[in-house]
């Protein structure tokens, strides 16, 4: 198998309050490296002349500028976390920039959920790629792999373009029921 690989680092901001450790359930951050190992659709020999499945550029540009605009400093809470209702009550502009997730925003069910986003980048893109593998770097000593289809780890299934997870565009939330 030929396949495309590519990392980019963002910083991040989270809080878990469904269980985890007391010191998970204060707003606290992670410096992340976020992997993606791509594979052609159609896969075929070299052609001998360009060469590649695809240029590295095309392959990659959607995903990093989501990544760049939208995941770097964002914050991440859960849909039900108190905090994301007082930031849409009392500093709308900044709500703007929070990952809204169904339950915590785990390092686990982030990779699943950026998974499932670039699948839709890939598709919107002509469907000659589709994500085979994300990894997470959480911290330099815990990483998450995922491997095979996103839709196999995401909680509560939901219909596909309901969720932003599953458009091709740069939202990071759903808007407020």
């Amino acid at each position: 198998m030929l396949d495309l690989v590519f990392t980019r680092r963002f910083s991040m901001g989270h809080r878990l309050i469904a269980g985890a450790s007391e010191r998970c359930a204060l707003p606290h951050g992670h410096n992340e490296l976020v992997t993606v190992t791509l594979r052609s659709t159609a896969p075929a020999g070299l052609d001998g002349d360009r060469n590649m499945t695809v240029p590295f550029a095309e392959a990659k540009a959607h995903w990093h500028r989501f990544v760049d605009e939208r995941l770097d400093h964002a914050l991440q809470l859960s849909e039900t976390d108190p905090l994301l209702s007082w930031f849409r009550t009392h500093e709308p502009e900044r709500a703007a920039r929070i990952v809204v997730t169904p339950g915590d925003p785990t390092t686990e069910l982030m990779a699943a959920l950026l998974m499932a986003k670039l699948d839709a980048f890939l598709l919107q893109d002509g469907d000659r790629l589709r994500c085979i593998g994300i990894e997470i770097q959480e911290t330099p000593t815990n990483t998450v792999r995922l491997t095979g289809p996103a839709r196999d780890w995401l909680p509560t299934p939901r219909p596909e373009g309901a969720c932003w997870w599953h458009r091709p565009d740069f939202s990071i939330a759903d808007p407020a029921a």
